[in-house]
């Protein structure tokens, strides 16, 4: 299980629910999502998520959502000017 501050251990419910988020995420089209769609499903599912697992926190919800919000963002950002430019064979 993973430590959180102050070195408390995260319960197996949080894994549990850090797992079927990062499943919902994969499945759902969230990824390609605007970030107002984003915000309006993030607020649905972590609604779902403390319903579904009650035994989790209020602040190890918030921790799930910004995991959740991190894996949703792309490594490098379209449009960004310090963008790399792909390889092409010469």
């Amino acid at each position: 299980m993973g430590k959180r501050k102050g070195g408390k251990s995260r319960s197996s419910a949080f894994d549990q629910a850090r797992d079927e988020l990062f499943s919902q995420i994969q499945h759902c089209g969230v990824l390609k999502a605007t970030a107002p769609q984003k915000d309006h499903w993030f607020k649905d599912t972590m609604n779902y998520m403390a319903t579904r697992y009650s035994a989790v926190s209020q602040d190890e919800l918030e921790d799930l959502e910004a995991l959740g919000r991190r894996y949703c963002e792309p490594v490098i950002r379209r449009g960004d000017q310090n963008e790399v430019e792909p390889l092409t064979a010469e």
